[in-house]
């Protein structure tokens, strides 16, 4: 097994983050578990608390405001950079990601992937949810547009359910980069990209949150087409849309 750190960034998902944890536990016994709250009022830190001492390898981690997915990746990504793991997988808490799916997740990194997405666009995925017709629409042409303005072959650059590799993270200066929610998903594989990482996808079954309310706002989806529009104009020109490691940086 891999050395890796499954980071579930949590805010207001008490009624999900037992189950969540346990599924998590079921599909792979020897991972280790980060879960980031955002000192969530409903006492969701507590109750992972209180499920870690009986699964074991969990450890909660608090901030102290709620400031956007974006800032709750990077503090779990930084904290797994900093005890030493070699995988570091994203995932929701409200079970839309089937931790399930993990062990195909790690199973692509061990094969020499650097980054895998859990890819709800490729052949053998399925989305088994209630959206509504704009929902999925709105998604899949999200996703292409990503694809045209950044020159994207991943199909879901939106995917919040991936294994990257630390050595990636360092390589794409993780902490140096600014976006939030869907945006700091595709800024990541951008990254990955501009670097020539080795870029995996593995279908996924993706359903409906098991319960609470979805957090997406019209401000998440408007900040990733800004910031896409932007990375792509700024590409085009010759110029560097992200500050990457230049060790890594092709050419």
């Amino acid at each position: 097994m891999t050395n890796a750190l499954v980071v579930i960034p949590t805010y207001l998902e008490a009624a999900n983050i037992e189950t969540v944890l346990e599924r998590v536990r079921a599909a792979v016994p020897d991972a280790h578990i980060l879960v980031v709250d955002d000192s969530s009022p409903d006492g969701t830190a507590g109750i992972a608390e209180s499920v870690g001492e009986r699964i074991g390898l969990v450890d909660v981690l608090v901030r102290p405001t709620k400031t956007g997915l974006g800032d709750a990746y990077r503090a779990g990504m930084a904290w797994g950079l900093a005890h030493g793991f070699d995988v570091l997988v994203s995932m929701d808490a409200d079970l839309s990601h089937d931790p399930a799916a993990l062990p195909d997740l790690l199973g692509a990194c061990a094969a020499g992937a650097d980054l895998v997405v859990g890819s709800r666009y490729i052949p053998g995925a399925r989305i088994e949810t209630s959206w509504p017709r704009r929902r999925r629409a709105l998604s899949r042409w999200a996703n292409r547009y990503v694809r045209v303005a950044l020159r994207s072959h991943v199909a879901d650059n939106t995917a919040g359910f991936r294994a990257y590799r630390a050595t990636l993270l360092n390589d794409i200066r993780l902490a140096n980069s600014r976006a939030d929610g869907y945006a700091f998903q595709i800024e990541t594989v951008y990254r990955a990209l501009s670097i020539d990482a080795a870029i995996r996808e593995v279908p996924i079954v993706f359903t409906d949150r098991a319960a609470g309310h979805s957090k997406l706002s019209g401000r998440t989806i408007v900040e990733a087409l800004v910031l896409v529009t932007w990375w792509g104009v700024r590409a085009r020109l010759g110029r560097a849309a992200v500050e990457l490691d230049p060790a890594r940086t092709p050419g």
